[in-house]
């Protein structure tokens, strides 16, 4: 991705929860120096407190349901279609619990970017904190990476380190993942839009 000077990069950020992690890059947002704009938010479920961050922001929406599609291969397309309306130059899954195929990746390869809830490329999947702890590892975190076909397999863009005490639980590890995951993730899509950004095989760099 490479940047226009003096215009903000233009963000469409995909949701399927609460929104927490699209929260803190509204808030970001709002700062004519981090070089970004959300012009949109996409989910793949409707009445979900990710949308109504947005529209509260005042950011248009909308909603593919992949059961409204008779194959999944026609919900990516229809996907990749919405997304494309807005024209982002990055698009960020943040918390958006659907793999995208090979038509979105078609359309938007390297300019999509996901967070995962250990250091990559250990712990890949939906249980990274859990696997963690149970393998008895002191020290897990977050990674942004550059969405491929593969789960949790992208080159790798950013990580955040964070310690595991003798007292954790699953749900107290992953809470403070979840923290510093937020953090890495609102500065990291900052310097992206601000600098741009080109991937090489397996090495993100920033162009700065």
């Amino acid at each position: 991705m490479r940047r226009v000077p003096d215009e903000p990069a233009s963000v469409v950020v995909l949701v399927s929860g609460s929104g927490t992690n699209l929260q803190a890059l509204i808030e970001a947002c709002r700062d004519p120096a981090f070089g970004a704009r959300i012009v949109a938010v996409g989910a793949d479920r409707d009445d979900i407190e990710g949308l109504a961050r947005a529209e509260r922001a005042g950011i248009p929406t909308f909603t593919l349901k992949v059961g409204d599609f008779e194959t999944r291969e026609e919900w990516d397309a229809a996907l990749a279609g919405a997304v494309a309306a807005w024209d982002p130059e990055l698009v960020v899954l943040a918390g958006f619990m659907k793999l995208v195929g090979p038509v979105f990746l078609g359309l938007y390869g390297g300019r999509v970017v996901n967070t995962h809830p250990a250091l990559s490329p250990s712990f890949p999947g939906m249980h990274g904190p859990e696997e963690a702890l149970a393998y008895g590892v002191k020290v897990t975190g977050a990674t942004l990476f550059v969405v491929d076909p593969g789960v949790d397999t992208g080159p790798i863009v950013a990580q955040t380190s964070v310690p595991v005490e003798d007292y954790d639980t699953v749900e107290t590890l992953h809470e403070r993942i979840k923290v510093a995951e937020r953090a890495m993730l609102v500065e990291t899509v900052g310097r992206m839009a601000r600098e741009g950004f080109t991937v090489e095989g397996r090495r993100v760099r920033f162009n700065a």
